[in-house]
């Protein structure tokens, strides 16, 4: 049984949207946040930002500690008690989420039941144009032609089935090709604590998300996940690539 059947998705047309920024777009990239929120905006969507909001928890959650993730999961409930659709432009946090928000609060009918509402309208910002919306086209054009590769991120492939609904995107923008890279659904390495544990692994798997980037010739690459954005830019700027990974926002906001 997929995740999807496991969450009845309510109506999303016509809600008014609670934009969560997460941790590290806040703190590092801001910029691709607001190029999620000028995206959402410019299909009709009405946007708020709680200003309550902090981390979703999944560090500490897959570090072991369930009681503090537990007591930032409940912040998470406070701050977004009043929405009506969460988008996030992570593919990573929304999985922590619509997967684990309701097993943290199992033993709490209440909060269980308010984790199991918040699950079920979370929504990646790709997932959220495509599968809610309907929309895939955006009407934006590159100022100059450019080529791209996609990274799939870890979480929100195989958590939340996103793959197409990027591609069905990038695909509408004008003077913008997309290329298949090989193996572009393997973990570039990073996996949160995995990268601090164990470190050698890690780099061996970057290495190797590098080496397929490089043997594709792109101009960038695109991905659906801050984390990986880090990590590979980490891994193409000591090899002294000039290629770089942008957050999937930026490229549907023309601005690559």
């Amino acid at each position: 049984m997929s995740e999807h059947s496991l969450i009845k998705r309510p109506e999303v047309r016509g809600k008014r949207v609670s934009f969560f920024v997460t941790c590290i777009v806040d703190m590092i990239y801001p910029h691709s946040g607001m190029a999620a929120v000028e995206v959402l905006e410019r299909v009709g969507c009405r946007v708020d930002f709680p200003m309550a909001q902090t981390c979703c928890g999944q560090l500490g959650f897959n570090g072991g500690y369930r009681a503090e993730a537990r007591q930032v999961a409940r912040q998470f409930l406070r701050a977004f008690a009043d929405s009506e659709l969460i988008v996030t432009p992570s593919g990573s946090c929304a999985a922590m989420v619509r997967h684990y928000y309701p097993e943290l609060f199992a033993d709490d009918p209440v909060l269980r039941a308010e984790a199991e509402r918040l699950a079920a309208i979370t929504w990646e910002l790709t997932e959220f144009l495509v599968d809610g919306l309907g929309i895939t086209d955006l009407g934006v054009t590159l100022a100059q032609p450019r080529t791209v590769a996609m990274h799939d991120s870890c979480h929100g492939l195989r958590g939340l089935g996103i793959q197409r609904q990027p591609r069905a995107l990038l695909a509408k923008i004008g003077n913008l090709t997309v290329v298949e890279m090989q193996s572009a659904d393997q973990c570039c390495g990073f996996g949160g604590l995995f990268a601090v544990k164990m470190p050698q692994i890690s780099g061996a798997m970057l290495d190797e998300k590098v080496q397929n980037i490089l043997a594709c010739q792109v101009d960038a690459v695109v991905t659906c996940d801050a984390s990986c954005l880090t990590h590979i830019n980490g891994g193409l700027s000591r090899r002294g690539s000039s290629v770089r990974v942008y957050h999937v926002a930026e490229v549907l906001a023309g601005r690559l």
